[in-house]
């Protein structure tokens, strides 16, 4: 048998490779062998930081009989799906379909040779349990059906397909109304522990963002209550930095243990721009939201970056005892004990009020989450962290999941150049151009666009929406940060070859490229990040408005109407089109979103950084000597030093003065 995951870039692959499963990755070799062998197809999907990934292949995949079957009756093929979020995306949506709703990861799917789902289902016990059939079992029942009743199998795939194939996203003429979307929204608002909804609670980024756009009262305590519960809450590490992935209960205080490259890549941003729409006298807060972001950045500088620069994806959520035996969060607890084994009795006991560390636990087995609470002393709580963290640091460490995703590393990109110009952080600024760095050399190296690399090895997938909008936004802010246009040409061509490849007949944008599936995936609404459509419509406005290109920002207009039906009908899961349906209000209002143009060599001038605190949301900022090339009209018969405002075809007089700035800006006209 042929080990084809060994040499993997995907880290998930590898954690199969030493399986007696025969695993194939995804590609046409693999389909082509089922056909060939007349043989269905167990497509097993998952990632590398899943925890119920990592328990079924335990259970099932390492079990030699399994695997002899498996090998015997199907085709087996791994995918990674941070490798492959358009399979991924395909088949999800089936599973949830065949399965009143529900689906997750791992995600098992048994397919006809030519690809159509006829069962699929998720994590699948060894033994049966709760009414659950064992997987063995499943593979049994679908050797069976297969060779016994396959044309009842072959019709239920095909219907399957049509059922899958002929739904269309509803579309809409008219735009939403902004009041009842707000109003829905707040409804939903947990106002005991703030965020929204019950269990499991998200973060959800692109929806405190919208509610951030416009800062009247009412959005704002919302974004604001929510970002202070998370960050006191168990779901952000206290001691480390960053944030885990949801929390399992409504208080935050629980969290499932994977820390992800994508949430904190988003996070971040949003904790610098809560940060900037809190006002000074608010000084507890914003100290908690500075402190928030920093974090995160400190932890990603610790523990995300490979040697190439580009940023990981992701951490487990298990690691080991001391006696060796995998726990979930482990890593990350504590009890009363450990604290004054690691600072002595008094800062121990100080510690544990802080952090809500009690005699009987806020986990498992008398352990604790860490939560913020009180009005702590900032000096004396980073002191304490500092040396649980290094006490920390002797446990055995999750596992790291080492694929680079274009996307993600874009988004990082994004918020660490915001924080960067807005903190003053230089050190901010050269961690996001390091990773840029790594995305051209490696992602681009081909000329097109490359979803995922790893080791500076360049996966097999072509980029998705997400991937050329995310990458795009990314050079288009470093351009407008730095003044080299280098990275505002490279922006504008991956905009244009997203265009090309993702267009959608209505305006809007398909997630993936046609890749001969039965489906090709799409949705308007936000998942964890962005859709597809959003990042392309945030990568063009910005690059168009840097480019001084009215055609991408005509296009971003009409892709942003596909998405009105998605605000309209479930605006807590569109946020990243909510706001950009607020920023589009507050233009028709008489504030369009603003070019400020700093004339400087030097990206972090007093004049710059107010710029981007100051900006309303949707402005670009650029940042350039005079006599900057390729920079079209911007810099034309601009050789002062001084920040020059247009919003629209209105343009406002220089300003010198940091402290008058906010008038051109933020003036209706």
């Amino acid at each position: 048998m042929v080990n084809r995951l060994r040499e993997s870039s995907s880290d998930y692959l590898r954690q199969h490779a030493h399986q007696a499963v025969d695993w194939w990755e995804w590609g046409a070799e693999a389909l082509a062998s089922a056909v060939e062998l007349d043989r269905p197809i167990l497509l097993s999907v998952g990632y590398a930081s899943c925890h119920w990934c990592h328990v079924m292949s335990h259970e099932s995949f390492d079990d030699p009989a399994v695997a002899g079957f498996i090998n015997d009756h199907f085709v087996a093929i791994k995918v990674d799906r941070q490798q492959h979020p358009d399979v991924d995306a395909v088949y999800m949506t089936a599973t949830q379909a065949m399965n009143g709703g529900a689906g997750g990861w791992p995600m098992t799917a048994f397919l006809t040779p030519t690809g159509e789902p006829f069962f699929t289902g998720t994590y699948f016990p060894p033994e049966p349990q709760g009414g659950q059939p064992s997987f063995r079992q499943v593979l049994e029942a679908m050797a069976d059906a297969w060779h016994s009743r396959r044309d009842k199998v072959s019709a239920s795939a095909a219907y399957i397909v049509a059922s899958l194939s002929a739904h269309e996203t509803p579309q809409t003429d008219s735009a939403p109304d902004l009041r009842k979307a707000v109003d829905d929204i707040e409804s939903a608002f947990d106002l005991i522990h703030g965020g929204f909804g019950r269990q499991p609670k998200f973060p959800a980024p692109t929806l405190l963002d919208a509610l951030l756009v416009k800062g009247d009262p009412r959005t704002l305590e919302l974004a604001q209550r929510t970002l202070e519960a998370m960050a006191r809450g168990g779901i952000h590490d206290q001691v480390g930095g960053g944030f885990h992935r949801y929390a399992v209960d409504p208080g935050w205080v629980v969290p499932h243990f994977e820390k992800m490259l994508y949430d904190n890549a988003l996070l971040l941003g949003t904790y610098v721009r809560g940060w900037r729409r809190t006002a000074d006298h608010d000084s507890g807060l914003r100290a908690l939201l500075e402190r928030t972001a920093y974090g995160i950045v400190e932890w990603l500088e610790r523990e995300m970056v490979d040697d190439h620069g580009a940023f990981i994806s992701g951490l487990d959520a298990d690691s080991c005892d001391i006696r060796g035996a995998v726990h979930e969060g482990i890593f990350y607890l504590w009890n009363p004990e450990l604290l004054d084994d690691a600072l002595g009795p008094e800062l121990g006991e100080w510690a544990a009020e802080t952090f809500h560390v009690t005699r009987g636990g806020t986990f498992e087995d008398g352990l604790s989450t860490l939560q913020l609470r009180g009005r702590p002393d900032f000096a004396k709580l980073d002191e304490v962290s500092r040396v649980l963290l290094e006490e920390r640091a002797t446990r055995f460490r999750p596992g790291a999941d080492n694929l680079v995703v274009a996307a993600w590393n874009g988004w990082m990109i994004s918020s660490l150049v915001t924080g960067a110009l807005i903190f003053n952080e230089k050190g901010w600024l050269e961690l996001a151009l390091r990773a840029a760095e790594h995305l051209v050399a490696v992602h681009l190296g081909d000329g097109d666009l490359r979803r995922s690399s790893r080791d500076g090895v360049a996966g097999p997938g072509t980029g998705i929406a997400e991937d050329f909008g995310a990458v795009a936004e990314a050079f288009a802010l470093l351009a407008g940060a730095t003044g080299d246009a280098g990275w505002l040409r490279r922006a504008e061509a991956l905009v244009d070859r997203g265009v090309e490849l993702f267009a959608h007949p209505d305006g809007g944008f398909y997630d993936a490229a046609d890749t001969g599936l039965f489906d090709r995936p799409r949705s308007l609404t936000d998942n964890v990040t962005p859709s597809g459509t959003s990042a392309m419509v945030a990568a063009l406005r910005l690059v168009g408005l840097l480019a001084e290109r009215l055609d991408l920002i005509e296009r971003a207009d009409a892709a942003a109407r596909t998405t009105w039906s998605a605000v309209a009908e479930t605006p807590r899961f569109a946020g990243a089109a909510l706001a950009d349906l607020l920023i589009s209000d507050e233009a028709r209002r008489g504030l369009k979103p603003a070019v400020a143009v700093v004339v400087s060599d030097d990206p972090f001038d007093e004049l710059a950084r107010a710029a981007w605190r100051l900006a309303p949301a949707g402005s670009a900022i650029l940042t350039a000597p005079a006599g900057a090339e390729g920079w079209g009209t911007h810099l034309e018969h601009r050789d002062r030093h001084a920040v020059y405002v247009c919003r629209g075809t209105v343009c406002f007089d220089p300003v010198t003065d940091y402290n008058e700035l906010k008038t051109p800006l933020w003036t209706r006209a």
